[in-house]
């Protein structure tokens, strides 16, 4: 069934924080015929501290008033166009959703290498140099934010409440999220990102050789975990089983894990991946809508309704029988 609609099966109607768990719906979105859903604003600023560009896509949410911003990091070889599902119905839910190009691991990494040298050029892209890049695209991209949102001439002005701030992310965009959301180095100093109040990864993994205990043990804001029964990306040793490794090593505290049935790495995308072998489950896209946004609902908001649909028996009424959900 297309995404919208599955929506179209959810009332068309606001969650208010006071609402009862039981009429919590995260798939809910105002529906207004005179009000048709904003186009996504291209921005794109100088880094003066690393002479490096950052392009952006901003999805706006109706209202005008500030809103929890959202910060969504791509995969390797991805784009900031990239999992727009996502931006479209989190921005439909009030939220201000950031979706960062990274440069150096973007898709003109691979674009206009010959065909048979692309997978080669993207495993190279993975590397230590590159994550410490996307580190600071995301705090350069949280300090410009904020100049914007000072700025009487630009389109974020007084749009943007920075004391709410979620980061988000896909495979290395996984990796960008864990490295600035709380993860211990391997090596260096911190990357953590103070102004971050909650992370959801898609697609978590360990790093090479390092203990999940060491690395994860200390993180102290809520963590939401999304993987699949056959995650597994054809750049780089993460398998389904390693990916499991995250959330035991997590101390209990707002940490949540959903394993998709039958979900490929892809799923968590816009399409199908070169070496994907089953179909994909549409509702696999309307569980991690509603999960995520019940999520960012609960941390970013404090809605105690979106708490006690995730603490409770909500988050069934959206998975399959053999989808595995669990929190601490």
């Amino acid at each position: 069934m297309p995404y919208l609609a599955l929506l179209l099966l959810a009332p068309a109607l606001w969650c208010s924080p006071q609402a009862p768990a039981a009429s919590y719906d995260p798939l809910a979105v105002a529906a207004k015929a005179d009000q048709p859903a904003r186009e996504p604003v291209e921005l794109a600023f100088e880094d003066p501290l690393r002479t490096r560009t950052i392009h952006l896509r901003a999805y706006l949410p109706p209202q005008d008033t500030p809103s929890p911003v959202v910060l969504f990091s791509h995969g390797l070889g991805g784009t900031r166009t990239n999992s727009a599902y996502l931006g479209r119905h989190w921005s439909a839910r009030g939220y201000v959703v950031v979706f960062m190009q990274h440069a150096g691991s973007d898709e003109l990494v691979w674009k206009d290498a010959p065909v048979a040298t692309r997978l080669e050029t993207l495993k190279a892209a993975a590397n230590r140099e590159n994550l410490l890049l996307r580190a600071g695209d995301v705090s350069a991209t949280l300090d410009q934010l904020a100049l914007w949102n000072d700025a009487q001439d630009h389109a974020l002005h007084k749009r943007l409440d920075l004391a709410r701030v979620g980061m988000s992310g896909h495979s290395f965009g996984a990796v960008t999220t864990q490295t600035v959301s709380g993860q211990k180095p391997a090596l260096g100093k911190s990357l953590t990102e103070p102004r971050i109040r909650a992370a959801v990864a898609m697609s978590p993994s360990v790093p090479r050789g390092a203990s999940a205990e060491t690395l994860f043990g200390a993180v102290h804001i809520p963590w939401m975990l999304l993987t699949g029964t056959k995650d597994r990306s054809i750049v780089g040793r993460a398998d389904p089983e390693s990916r499991l490794d995250v959330y035991p090593a997590l101390p209990p505290g707002g940490k949540y894990e959903l394993v998709l049935e039958g979900a490929e790495h892809s799923a968590f995308g816009d399409r199908a991946l070169p070496g994907d072998s089953e179909p994909r489950n549409p509702n696999h896209h309307r569980a991690i809508l509603a999960l995520t946004t019940a999520f960012w609902d609960a941390t970013l908001r404090g809605d105690s309704a979106a708490r006690a649909w995730l603490d409770g028996e909500g988050v069934r009424s959206v998975l399959e029988e053999k989808d595995r959900w669990q929190h601490k």
